[in-house]
């Protein structure tokens, strides 16, 4: 059995707006100390659109559209991927989704058919898809925003200037797609890439097959222990889970620790562990690529 570093110092390089530049950085004592501080919400599902995208938060799976590991809608006629709450927590501020989180799906996804902006100043484009497993109990324009925050930066993947990134529609050409989907569903279609994402039996960790980055609904509602002991927002954990996987898909493999007390380069484990290092969810800070001595 894997025990997991709970009680680890950590330190976090918060989520930012846009219009920041530098990262901001709290220690736990100041998450605790924070006026409304994180906490556990009822369940909820859904969450503001994010600036840049356009279009409506399309439900459907494109007719005859067989997804490579055979995953397809068969009539063509989508379904809500969730259902929207008026009141869904802020990821900003809440440490895990209460509530329980459905194992299994139908194994079918609905996509976030808005198409966004160009991420990016300079670079090779790269086009990526939003979907959500039917029957996560998750809305895909929701999905599709956090993984628009996630990918923006300022911190992102795109801030060395030698890479561009694109929301586009389910139907559209695209070269990747990043999927939320149950433990079950993840479980098998990270087995088809081979990858196990197994740990003491379960399935736990998210990963990337060729062309699809896979989100695992569990790590996505609960986050891990250790990032809740240490009261970090759900949000950074999720930021953190994105770019971790798309870095896997644009070629960089794991990273170590690179010191006590620094801070964990994204393309660290950190859902499994810190090792002394301190939780952060961006490949750049300050403008430059942050990494660790590879694995």
């Amino acid at each position: 059995m894997l025990a997991l570093a709970v009680g680890a110092a950590i330190l976090v390089v918060a989520q930012r707006p846009e219009s920041a530049g530098v990262a901001e950085v709290r220690t736990a004592e100041q998450w605790r100390a924070a006026p409304s501080g994180p906490a556990v919400v009822p369940e909820s599902a859904g969450s503001p659109g994010a600036a840049g995208l356009v279009g409506p938060a399309g439900i459907v799976e494109p007719d005859g559209i067989v997804e490579p590991d055979g995953i397809v809608e068969p009539d063509g006629i989508g379904e809500p991927a969730g259902i929207v709450g008026p009141a869904a927590p802020d990821p900003a501020t809440v440490l895990r989704l209460a509530g329980p989180t459905p194992a299994k799906g139908r194994g079918t996804f609905g996509y976030d058919d808005r198409r966004g902006a160009v991420l990016g100043r300079s670079g090779e484009l790269r086009r990526y898809r939003v979907a959500v497993e039917h029957g996560a109990g998750e809305d895909a324009g929701g999905f599709g925003a956090a993984v628009h925050t996630a990918l923006v930066g300022p911190g992102s993947w795109i801030d060395g200037g030698r890479l561009r990134l694109r929301q586009v529609p389910g139907s559209a050409a695209h070269d990747f797609t990043v999927y939320l989907a149950t433990a079950r569903t993840a479980a098998r279609m990270c087995a088809a890439g081979g990858v196990d994402i197994r740990i003491g039996g379960r399935p736990y960790t998210s990963c990337r097959a060729p062309g699809k980055v896979i989100i695992n609904l569990d790590r996505w509602r609960s986050s891990v222990p250790h990032f809740v002991s240490a009261e970090v927002p759900l949000g950074v954990y999720r930021t953190y889970v994105v770019n971790h996987e798309v870095g896997h898909e644009l070629g960089h493999r794991h990273e170590r620790c690179p010191g006590s007390g620094r801070p964990a380069p994204v393309m660290m484990q950190q859902t499994i562990f810190l090792k002394g290092c301190l939780a952060n969810p961006w490949p750049y800070r300050d403008g430059k690529r942050y990494a660790g001595p590879r694995l």
